[in-house]
């Protein structure tokens, strides 16, 4: 099942632009006001509560530009329509990747609004979108309602857990553009072992393995293989499902935590044991339409939480963009041997992919050739941040072509600047950790540089008004420069005027970059 379709618009912007932006002014709304809202299909209009900074039962406004308040408005069969060239978004998620998205569609010649939901205190304060904490994301039918009483014309999803839940499914069917796969096809990585049987059907390079729901068959290869080897979760775990392990004892150990023990639920309820690769990790990430795939810029992250490449692995402490390890010659490879057949494979299966296909690959040490470690079936979460910095296409225009089948006609155009992103995060993290301190100064480390923009994946406002930290990984402090000495230098740059005491960052991202202190974009 195709994730996306063409349906009409069915709700329209109604309201004017001056008196919008008169009464809800960026950072400055003090009190809670009600005015008109667009006009639902059966005609009727309803008010929404809208106030500044109130992170629970009302609206959090930002400014709409004004074109998008001031557009006219089409008929076709008597249905109200926003003209094709230009589109309200709503984004879903809360985190860095999705404030990230709106920052970039934020920036689409062709986008009119954006909106969030959930979002977060910061993606609202910044301008980028206009968040909807209230708006419940898992409940398929109050998103359908949402985009049509607001005319949505577009919905990117940024989160897996909604894909797999089936999201994109109920959108598509209710005729709403989603960028975003199906449920059946986000089981490449809802399901490793759906993944891995797909990669052998259709001869996708990947790592050597085996699935197993019994403990003590699990243990029995473990010792036939030897160690070092990786033990997986099958199911979505947060992240948190993949143990390298370096000794017997080690895999021993993950085994019994995810089938005896059940730390990770159904997710674990089966494991996938694979063999361990020796080289250099990439990101890929390559935007599919279903038979077509275009490749982005590549990106690296960094995934141990400590200097060096140490401690335990996180959901990401930096990236940059692009990777001196993809060439052209291995992103060509990379296309050839594992994107493309995954598209046509899935084609063949009854569920075409429509979204962005992220690969985590595994640069072998010994061959030189990419091998498929993982597939996420979403933007990554720092890589988005770099790729977004230096995307200069219209973003909108482009998750559009993805929906309508007509990625075949696109071509992306990015900065020549490179990228990083910095990773702050709660101390303890990714352990333990607390939420609530408070984050000063994220104002003037912004502007250290024209360069520099600040991504909030976890913060909040407190009673006084101030920042605070609500999750492990709270910012991502980006910056762009001419190459990655300089890129790295603004980044920190800034990461040094914020003044946060409890939260702590990687001193290195970009190290491995920094082998090729020439290197420019693609």
């Amino acid at each position: 099942m195709m994730a996306c379709a063409s349906p009409s618009i069915k709700a329209s912007l109604k309201f004017g632009a001056k008196a919008f932006r008169k009464s809800c002014a960026p950072g400055c709304l003090k009190s809670t006001m009600s005015f008109p809202v667009p006009q639902t299909p059966d005609g009727l209009y309803s008010p929404i509560r809208l106030q500044n900074r109130a992170y629970g039962s009302n609206l959090i406004v930002t400014a709409f530009k004004s074109r998008c308040l001031n557009t006219t408005l089409s008929s076709t069969n008597g249905s109200p329509k926003v003209p094709e060239e230009r589109v309200t978004v709503l984004v879903i998620g809360g985190g860095g990747r999705e404030h990230a998205l709106c920052y970039a569609l934020e920036r689409s010649p062709s986008c009119d609004a954006v909106f969030c939901a959930p979002g977060n205190s910061g993606i609202a304060q910044s301008g980028d979108a206009t968040c909807i904490p209230d708006l419940e994301i898992t409940n398929s039918e109050a998103v359908i309602s949402f985009c049509r009483n607001w005319g949505v014309g577009l919905v990117v999803v940024g989160p897996e857990a909604p894909l797999v839940a089936g999201l994109a499914n109920d959108l598509v069917k209710a005729g709403i553009p989603t960028f975003g796969p199906s449920s059946e096809a986000a089981a490449l990585e809802g399901s490793k072992d759906f993944m891995k049987k797909l990669c052998d059907k259709y001869n996708i390079p990947t790592a050597k393995y085996r699935t197993f729901t019994k403990p003590a068959d699990a243990k029995q290869y473990v010792k036939d293989q030897g160690a070092p080897i990786v033990v997986k979760a099958d199911g979505l775990a947060a992240g948190k499902g993949v143990i390298v392990a370096m000794t017997l004892d080690e895999a021993f150990e993950a085994i019994d935590t995810m089938l005896v023990e059940g730390s990770f639920g159904s997710a674990g309820s089966r494991i996938v044991i694979e063999e361990f690769l020796e080289g250099e990790e990439a990101s890929f990430f390559a935007l599919v339409d279903g038979e077509t795939a275009l490749p982005l810029e590549s990106a690296q992250d960094h995934k141990r939480v400590g200097d060096g490449d140490v401690g335990p692995n996180t959901g990401g402490m930096g990236a940059y963009s692009p990777a001196p390890i993809v060439t052209e010659e291995l992103k060509k490879k990379v296309m050839e041997s594992i994107i493309l057949p995954t598209v046509k494979g899935m084609s063949h299966e009854g569920c075409k992919f429509v979204g962005v296909l992220y690969a985590g690959l595994m640069i072998e040490k010994k061959s030189g050739l990419p091998k498929l470690i993982e597939y996420n079936v979403r933007f990554g979460d720092p890589e988005c941040q770099v790729l977004m910095m230096r995307l200069e296409s219209d973003l909108a225009q482009v998750l559009l072509a993805a929906c309508h089948g007509e990625l075949g006609k696109v071509s992306l155009t990015w900065s020549p600047e490179l990228a990083t992103v910095v990773v702050m995060a709660s101390e303890g993290y990714p352990g333990a950790y607390k939420k609530g301190s408070v984050i000063k100064n994220l104002d003037e480390a912004e502007q250290v540089s024209p360069a520099v923009k600040i991504f909030h994946a976890g913060t909040a406002f407190d009673t006084d008004g101030n920042f605070v930290a609500a999750a492990g990984r709270v910012l991502g402090v980006t910056a762009k420069g001419k190459d990655i000495e300089e890129a790295r230098a603004k980044a920190y740059d800034a990461l040094n005027v914020v003044d946060w005491p409890e939260g702590f960052y990687r001193h290195d991202i970009g190290w491995r970059a920094l082998k090729h202190p020439h290197m420019v974009a693609h």
